[in-house]
C-alpha cells in the first residue's frame, strides 16, 4: 500500500519531485517551461522559497528546497502546482499558439481531473510530491548528483552543465543559471 509522504520539519533541507499526471512530456516547449521557471522565481521573491538546486525534465520537476523562517515547504507545493497547472492548460487551450498535441493533452488532464474529487474539471500535476528529508551531507550529495545526473541518463546532453534547464552550471562552472540558487 503507498502512503503519502509528508513534510514534517519546514525548517529542514528536502528534495522533491513531482511530475505530470500520466508523465505527459509537457516541457518539451520552452512556452511551458517558461511558466515554471517565472513561478519558481515568484516563490522566491514573495513566499520565502529557497532553492538550492532544481531540474526541470520534459514531464517532471526535481528540487533541492528549504524556505525562509514563517514559511512552509507546503504551502509553497500547494500553490505553486495550483497555479501552475491553471497556467499551462490555459495556455494549451490557447489556439493562437502552436501545440499539435493540444486536443490530446486536454483529454487526458481532463480525465485525470475527472477521477479526482479534488479537482473542477482538469489535473495537471500528480497529487504526490515526493518529498525527502535531507538527513546527512552524504544524502545531500547523492541527491544532487541525481538531480544534475538526470538530463545524461535521458540521453538529453552528455554532461550535466549542459542541459539548460538545471542548476548543474552553477554548481559545475560556475556560470549563472537561469534561476537564482542558494548553494549548498
Amino acid at each position: 500500500m503507498a502512503f503519502a509522504r509528508r513534510i514534517g520539519d519546514p525548517e529542514s533541507l528536502y528534495f522533491v519531485t513531482f511530475a505530470t499526471v500520466q508523465w505527459v512530456d509537457v516541457f518539451t516547449r520552452s512556452t511551458y517551461v517558461d511558466i515554471v521557471l517565472d513561478s519558481l522565481r515568484y516563490c522566491q521573491k514573495e513566499k520565502g522559497l529557497r532553492i538550492h538546486a532544481w531540474c526541470i525534465m520534459s514531464n517532471h520537476v526535481h528540487l533541492l528546497i528549504t524556505t525562509k523562517l514563517g514559511h512552509h515547504p507546503s504551502d509553497f507545493l500547494r500553490d505553486f502546482k495550483k497555479f501552475t497547472s491553471k497556467k499551462i492548460i490555459t495556455s494549451i487551450e490557447d489556439k493562437t499558439l502552436p501545440e499539435s498535441r493540444r486536443n490530446w493533452m486536454l483529454w487526458l488532464f481532463r480525465t485525470a481531473g475527472q477521477d479526482n474529487s479534488k479537482n473542477q474539471i482538469y489535473q495537471f500535476w500528480q497529487q504526490e510530491n515526493h518529498p525527502v528529508e535531507i538527513f546527512s551531507n552524504k544524502f545531500m550529495d547523492q541527491k544532487l548528483a541525481y538531480i544534475h545526473d538526470n538530463p545524461v541518463k535521458a540521453g538529453l546532453v552528455d554532461d550535466p552543465w549542459e542541459y539548460r534547464y538545471s542548476s548543474a552550471r552553477d554548481y559545475m562552472k560556475n556560470q549563472r543559471g537561469l534561476l537564482d540558487i542558494e548553494f549548498l
